[in-house]
């Protein structure tokens, strides 16, 4: 073989195998994007249905329920607009309590009910994005809340 054509061939294999790296790399960063919802998002159907995604908002007051020595926790989220049940079995953060922020992490089941693998309580308002807050201001502002929890049909 001429040195010519080894170059060549070297080259080409280069960019092959850069091209199969950065693919890999591009599917490795979309299989782990997890975007964020509020609960009124989900009811608009802007939120995926087979995959998992975050949906943050307020805690209920009265909506918290234990069970199972205390790792099985059934919750509403609200957003002031709009309330999704949420399921979650494993500890809770410390900070978790109702009239608090969380964000939750996980999927919807066939009945609308959330049913998260992480949950996450927010310090205050002040850790919030600033889109969250204002859609949550917004939101007491403008409408009542609605109180009884809603159940999500996809």
């Amino acid at each position: 073989m001429k040195p010519r054509h080894k170059k060549l061939l070297l080259i080409v294999s280069g960019v092959a195998v850069l091209t199969v790296a950065s693919l890999l790399i591009l599917n490795a960063f979309r299989n782990n994007l997890v975007f964020y919802f509020t609960p009124t998002q989900v009811f608009t159907g802007k939120a995926p249905i087979h995959t998992v995604f975050r949906v943050g908002g307020l805690v209920e007051k009265g909506s918290i329920k234990k069970s199972d020595g205390g790792l099985t926790v059934n919750f509403v989220i609200t957003d002031l607009k709009k309330s999704i049940p949420v399921y979650y079995h494993g500890i809770l953060p410390d900070l978790f309590r109702a009239g608090q922020g969380v964000v939750c992490q996980g999927r919807l089941n066939a009945q609308g009910q959330f049913i998260a693998d992480q949950v996450l309580a927010k310090h205050s308002a002040t850790y919030m994005p600033p889109s969250v807050a204002q859609e949550l201001k917004h939101n007491a502002a403008t409408a009542q809340v609605d109180s009884t929890p809603h159940s999500y049909k996809p």
